[in-house]
């Protein structure tokens, strides 16, 4: 496991101890944490190649979580984590499966329409270029690696992640400081998964997901951003946040909120059900949200 975080260690969960899970960490403090919850921690850097060596031949599932590098690389398009990470598995024996977490930002904006695995990436942020770039890397590497390109790689795009015991993982924060939404007719769809199914969809897609494949990882809600708000209030018993409309946005909110506020789009998760079996426990936002109160 590369990338063992909160969603990381919710896949360790699920597994419950009936594989030997190796995790990727590059702070030894992390070390004790790790081995209480049943992992083999591998110190190893993203940003230091030469320490990815060891990673080679050990492992016959990959599962890649961590993130790129932030803003501020010569080349920011890049995503240099994956490539050293996929060198490092070039130098011995293959594994079986490699699955990579990426972002439903790599769709753009559809402007409200459905996307499903097979609409063309138009990736307009730097983080979802990032993102993009690794998606290449991982599904190069799956149609070269091994004997005939024999490893499974499949990518999982994934949505805006809520969970009531994940830091962050519930809107109640934000609703507490009144942060305001965008107006009804600006407003954008968005789209959710549960920390849980998502940990069970990257298990599914480590034993079926099909090679060179993109799965949709999100519930079936289909709500617009400010709405989805509306809903987190009234189930937490807060007041709605304000609605400002968009030519004012800039000044009422932060850029990192008014960069979700800029793409619209419903996702297609139909090959999540279909193709990976995954039945999911919060088929909606609102079941969900209920059970966090």
């Amino acid at each position: 496991m590369v990338g063992c975080g909160d969603v990381g260690l919710r896949v360790v969960g699920a597994l419950g101890g009936r594989l030997r899970v190796l995790a990727l960490t590059s702070s030894p403090s992390r070390v004790p944490a790790l081995r209480a919850r049943g992992v083999q921690p591998v110190v190893g850097d993203l940003d230091a190649p030469a320490s990815l060596r060891r990673l080679a031949g050990v492992a016959t599932r990959v599962l890649h979580l961590a993130p790129p590098p932030s803003d501020g690389q010569p080349q920011w398009w890049r995503d240099p984590r994956t490539q050293a990470l996929l060198r490092a598995l070039r130098l011995r024996s293959t594994p079986a499966a490699v699955v990579y977490g990426s972002t439903s930002g790599v769709y753009g904006d559809c402007q409200g329409e459905v996307a499903m695995e097979t609409r063309a990436p138009n990736a307009h942020t730097p983080r979802a270029q990032r993102r993009l770039d690794a998606e290449t890397l991982v599904r190069h590497y799956g149609r070269t690696a091994g004997a005939g390109g024999a490893v499974r790689a499949c990518i999982l795009r994934i949505p805006g992640i809520y969970a009531p015991d994940r830091e962050g993982g519930t809107p109640q924060a934000r609703l507490l400081k009144g942060t305001p939404v965008l107006a009804a007719q600006d407003d954008v769809f968005t789209n959710h998964i549960h920390a849980d199914d998502l940990a069970r969809a990257c298990l599914a897609a480590l034993w079926r997901g099909r090679p060179q494949r993109v799965y949709n990882v999100n519930d079936d809600t289909q709500l617009k951003m400010g709405d989805y708000f509306d809903l987190a209030a009234d189930l937490f018993g807060l007041p709605r946040p304000p609605r400002v409309p968009r030519s004012t946005a800039q000044d009422a909110l932060p850029l990192s909120l008014l960069s979700f506020m800029s793409e619209s789009r419903r996702m297609d998760n139909s090959r999540l059900k279909r193709e990976l079996g995954v039945k999911l426990k919060y088929a909606s936002a609102e079941i969900g949200l209920q059970i966090s109160k």
